[in-house]
């Protein structure tokens, strides 16, 4: 999401997780374990190394008193990367979660995510909500935004150096390039394990915890973002100025109000 900054808070060696799907999900932690737990989750072709520690969100957070608790999606960072369409369904990331914290002994703990990170909470938050006190969902669309990834064009690039001609499809594969350690063909796999079963937030049946929603004034998402707040009582939207939905992370201002708002608790 961006270079690092000063003062970045060192990272640690991974501590690995086994899925009830025989998958390896790292895990990174920080602060100690008295400590009230944020559980950080990032988006797509992201990491916990690019998404909370080298945009300051984990320097922040331990500054702020909280034992911050990271990881790497499956397919993303120094997790299993399998390429398996049905390895990436809904129901698995959120029972990746579930199980990170089974692990940790934590009974619940409040919950960051942005982009994939926050489609992934707000489905925990509803299907489990005994086990998050509280959630911020930055970059949170309403729709399938990797339906709009175009599979065969991505593929042919991987596979046979063909130019990506669709620019939504470009953008993506830009995104998987920038980030080491990522691997197209997986998250090619993931895109196409997106488009099954049904991981939509459905605006009838929202999360009853208090949940900050964030996204940038120079997103397309944003007014959908902000139907999504609007469908959820009790929440609040802060909108990022001039920020769009790949840079939002590294916003000040998005760091400062979910701590407030995770302080309140």
């Amino acid at each position: 999401m961006a270079p690092e900054i000063p003062g970045m808070i060192g990272m640690p060696a991974p501590q690995y997780v086994m899925s009830t799907n025989g998958r390896r999900i790292a895990t990174y932690s920080w602060g100690g374990d008295e400590a009230p737990t944020v559980l950080l989750v990032h988006g797509f072709a992201s990491s916990a190394r690019d998404n909370w520690v080298n945009t300051g969100w984990v320097r922040d957070l331990t500054r702020a008193g909280y034992r911050v608790l990271a990881i790497d999606q499956r397919g993303h960072g120094a997790s299993d990367k399998p390429y398996l369409d049905r390895a990436y369904v809904m129901d698995l990331f959120v029972e990746d979660i579930v199980t990170v914290l089974d692990t940790y002994l934590l009974e619940n703990a409040h919950y960051v995510g942005y982009s994939l990170g926050a489609r992934v909470g707000w489905q925990v938050a509803v299907a489990h909500p005994e086990r998050l006190d509280r959630a911020v969902l930055g970059g949170i669309p309403d729709g399938r935004p990797l339906a709009r990834l175009q599979i065969d064009q991505a593929r042919a690039y991987l596979e046979h150096g063909t130019p990506v001609e669709d620019q939504v499809t470009r953008n993506y594969v830009l995104l998987t390039e920038r980030v080491p350690g990522n691997d197209l063909g997986a998250l090619i796999a993931l895109a196409e394990g997106m488009r099954l079963g049904d991981a939509d937030p459905d605006v009838s049946n929202p999360p009853t915890q208090p949940v900050l929603f964030a996204t940038g004034s120079e997103d397309a998402i944003l007014e959908r973002s902000r139907l999504l707040a609007a469908a959820t009582p009790g929440s609040r939207f802060i909108e990022l100025p001039g920020r769009h939905h790949f840079n939002a992370p590294v916003s000040r201002e998005f760091r400062q109000g979910a701590i407030a708002f995770l302080g309140e608790a």
